[in-house]
């Protein structure tokens, strides 16, 4: 035996790789960067669309100036059609009196939809409390600062038409 070492096991090999590793290893690295990217993708849209949002709100809110509703004249006295008037909820009510009033249906308190409430001929959030005059959208009570945006009403014999002011 004269100091030969035979090794029943193959050397380890350090920092030298196999064709096929440096593959493996490359495709991992564009799999971890592309799913990073996706991640930070879906993490900024959404703080995105918060930030972008108001500017493009008040824009899409102003771009409808105008709108019919086709047989509402029909609506009987004493009733409220809920409509949308560009993409905020919007109220048409046909007074007991036969007047017609046109207003936002959104609280400018803290945004909650407002009713009609018939009996008491009254618009209330049922949120807070707030009350409007069912008229001229005028704030009566409760914490709503301002008063519902009110709209311009014409009835004629097939819609009733519903503007901005």
């Amino acid at each position: 035996m004269g100091g030969h070492i035979v090794l029943d096991e193959p050397a380890i090999k350090i920092g030298i790789e196999e064709p096929g590793e440096k593959a493996t290893r490359r495709a991992f690295i564009v799999a971890a960067g592309a799913a990073g990217l996706c991640y930070t993708a879906a993490l900024s849209y959404p703080i995105y669309r918060y930030l972008a949002s108001p500017e493009e709100m008040a824009t899409n809110a102003t771009a409808v100036t105008e709108v019919s509703l086709k047989d509402a004249q029909k609506l009987p006295p004493g009733s409220v059609l809920m409509f949308k008037f560009g993409t905020a909820p919007a109220m048409l009510i046909h007074h007991l009196d036969g007047t017609w009033a046109s207003l936002s249906a959104v609280c400018t308190h803290l945004g909650c939809t407002v009713q009609y409430e018939a009996q008491a001929d009254r618009i209330h959030c049922a949120c807070h409390g707030g009350v409007y005059n069912a008229y001229t959208g005028a704030n009566v009570s409760g914490p709503p600062p301002k008063p519902l945006h009110r709209f311009t009403v014409a009835v004629n014999e097939a819609a009733v038409d519903v503007s901005r002011t």
